[in-house]
């Protein structure tokens, strides 16, 4: 299980260092983060199961690069 912020934080430093534009924006049940014009739903709870993890790391390398999360 790997935590929501743990998540989030990933993606934010990853998409500083490229230098893309994020927002994280707070929906009904998931927050979403705009990655340069990608939207991807991360759910909201405190830890996410590492199945999910990957999946929202996989949508976030169309902006970052393949394997960015290694």
């Amino acid at each position: 299980m790997t935590k929501r912020r743990d998540i989030i934080k990933a993606i934010r430093d990853a998409a500083k260092a490229k230098d893309l534009d994020i927002e994280v924006n707070e929906g009904g049940n998931h927050t979403i983060i705009e990655l340069d014009g990608l939207k991807i739903p991360v759910p909201r709870h405190n830890e996410v199961r590492e199945m999910t993890t990957l999946g929202i790391y996989k949508q976030a390398a169309q902006k970052l690069g393949e394997d960015w999360w290694k």
